[in-house]
């Protein structure tokens, strides 16, 4: 029976059950209770026991997971915090994204790749998938430490840089690079994300409180935070922003508005659907690929690529903080998931990529996803909870 399409509760409960089982194994062995979760979605999806296979349904909970996710470490974001960091943030994902992309457009050229396919494999290494950073960060309750918001900042300002290479990438294989509507659509993002990130919150505060005063229906704080996130989300992809960046923005201009009650509100939901977007990531991973030695022996040799130059590159942009923070800024940027898997997709779309290299994206993708979480926690392994800043 395939509980995707036979019963949906039947779905959720092989998903949510699995997922939280080995979180809890992984917690036990003390390793980062999300790679669990990402297990869970092997385990369970085409590559092993078959249980559940991406669809519809499943991809549209993944989504809502990742927002609320965002959108609650957000919550424990102040704006004031990000734009203090900005300049290191600004140099890490800079380099955070040149790096990548000529390391893994170099390594593609020398193993007789096209250019194309170079080109493509080379835009899906420079993303970083600031929701699962933002997950081990959250879990270990290290939000507030100098590096953990450099590596947010940065991740933020990577979307929009990723973005404006993929939109350019995308032209490139269709032969209709427009420059004007790029330098366009980079300036509309990252106009957005400093407008809001700057300005929302003050304004936020001052007319929170009016529009509250005169509803009355039901948790009306949290519909109105509800409607809030889901704005944000919406007008963040029109600018050209991922709208998991409009979902973090929305959190961060509601931190300071939002009363206790109302944020445990959220963190429940935040709970319940998060397992969906990590188990996805589980769920898209495909083996069968990887039985030809050759494709293998790639996939190994773009693995490092990813998780050296980001370390290398981020890290680099960070070495006024000092070598260790630079290494977990580093770390922090490894994780390409979902967006790394995206980037793949749309290569295939345009038939400028073969499987064989769609494979490779989206298995490197999940193991760095995976590989991510586990470097992160050593390199913050002696950083305590709640840890007040140092050299703000």
């Amino acid at each position: 029976m395939d509980p995707n399409t036979d019963n949906l509760a039947l779905a959720m409960l092989v998903v949510l059950g699995t997922a939280k089982l080995l979180a809890e194994v992984f917690e036990q062995l003390k390793q980062p209770s999300i790679v669990g979760e990402i297990l869970a979605g092997v385990l369970i999806g085409p590559s092993v026991l078959n249980w559940v296979s991406p669809n519809p349904t499943m991809n549209t909970l993944a989504e809502l997971g990742v927002m609320f996710l965002l959108f609650r470490v957000g919550l424990e974001v102040k704006p004031q915090e990000l734009f203090r960091v900005g300049r290191d943030a600004l140099a890490v994902a800079v380099l955070g994204v040149v790096v990548p992309f000529l390391m893994g457009w170099g390594v593609m050229w020398l193993w007789g790749e096209s250019q194309i396919e170079s080109v493509f494999v080379a835009t899906a290494l420079v993303a970083t998938s600031i929701g699962i950073t933002a997950q081990v960060l959250a879990s270990r309750r290290i939000l507030d430490h100098r590096a953990s918001r450099v590596i947010l900042a940065a991740a933020i300002i990577d979307d929009v840089l990723g973005f404006i290479v993929l939109s350019a990438v995308s032209g490139l294989a269709s032969e209709k690079i427009r420059v004007t509507e790029l330098i366009l659509t980079g300036a509309l993002a990252i106009g957005f994300t400093y407008v809001v990130a700057n300005w929302g919150s003050r304004t936020v505060r001052r007319m929170f409180p009016r529009i509250q005063h005169g509803l009355r229906a039901g948790e009306v704080e949290f519909n109105l935070a509800i409607v809030g996130l889901f704005a944000l989300a919406v007008v963040a992809s029109y600018a050209g922003v991922a709208a998991i960046v409009g979902a973090f923005l929305a959190g961060m201009v509601l931190s300071e508005s939002l009363h206790g009650h109302v944020q445990h509100l959220f963190r429940g939901l935040s709970e319940f659907l998060t397992p969906f977007f990590l188990v996805g990531i589980g769920l898209h991973l495909d083996l069968k690929p990887f039985a030809n030695g050759s494709t293998l022996a790639l996939t190994l040799v773009i693995l490092v690529v990813a998780i050296v130059s980001k370390i290398a590159g981020a890290g680099l942009g960070a070495t006024r903080m000092g070598w260790k923070d630079a290494f977990r800024v580093g770390t922090g940027m490894v994780p390409r998931g979902e967006v790394g898997m995206v980037v793949a997709q749309i290569g295939l779309s345009l038939k400028v990529i073969s499987h064989e290299v769609f494979g490779v994206v989206v298995l490197v993708a999940a193991l760095t996803t995976m590989i991510g979480p586990a470097i992160l926690s050593l390199a913050f392994r002696n950083v305590d909870a709640r840890q007040p800043e140092v050299n703000a």
